[in-house]
């Protein structure tokens, strides 16, 4: 292992991951807060600052393991708290404060991809040489990881198994018996994400062709 190269691989890699996961989880907040439950507002989770978001577990001790042992990334952080009970309607509020952290990683995602081809690009070929491969270089490594981690956390996250975000979509657009059918697997959910991915392996086939595409477009 080439510790010097594992060690730029994490610092170009971090930056990326605490902004796709800190605007994820001010995301769920600040909707319900527009909503109308007030919990991630009163407990100091509507911030963009990574330490409030911070789990140590998922978003500091798992990133760099799975990095180190296998070259991917992939995390998470401390849930938002959110209150369905001040919702004006809990169904309905509660499936579109869930949706806003996908959608604000799809938008950072597509961010990241607009400033490669509108700035990155275009410098690239009429900066000096010493200036692209100081500045440049490590700038699109990083936009390019970002796009590859938000549009990753954004399918992820609408998997539609509770407790994942798609779960909440699914619970809250659904009939009210196949919605609560759904819900009673949340107390399983991460049992059977686990069981989807490192047993059926199913991550290659919903991750590797969409992360492919999106480092083509990167560059």
């Amino acid at each position: 292992m080439d510790i010097a190269s594992t060690v730029q691989g994490l610092l170009i890699a971090a930056p990326p991951i605490l902004v796709a996961i800190t605007f994820h989880e001010a995301s769920h907040g600040f909707i319900a807060n527009r909503l109308g439950d007030p919990t991630a507002k009163f407990v100091g989770r509507l911030t963009l600052n990574p330490i409030k978001h911070i789990d140590p577990v998922g978003t500091i001790i798992l990133p760099i393991f799975l990095y180190i042992f296998s070259g991917f990334i992939i995390g998470w952080a401390k849930p938002v708290p959110i209150n369905p009970n001040n919702f004006r309607n809990p169904k309905r509020d509660m499936a579109i404060s869930a949706a806003a952290g996908p959608l604000i990683n799809i938008i950072l995602a597509l961010l990241s991809i607009l400033i490669i081809w509108l700035i990155i690009f275009p410098l690239s070929r009429v900066l000096p040489d010493l200036m692209t491969k100081t500045v440049l270089v490590p700038l699109h490594q990083m936009l390019r990881v970002s796009a590859v981690i938000n549009v990753v956390l954004a399918i992820f996250n609408m998997i539609p198994i509770p407790p994942l975000d798609g779960g909440r979509v699914a619970v809250g657009i659904l009939p009210h018996e196949q919605a609560m059918a759904l819900s009673k697997l949340e107390p399983y959910g991460f049992f059977i994400v686990i069981f989807l991915f490192f047993f059926l392996k199913i991550g290659s086939f919903i991750f590797g062709p969409v992360i492919n595409f999106v480092l083509r477009l990167t560059g």
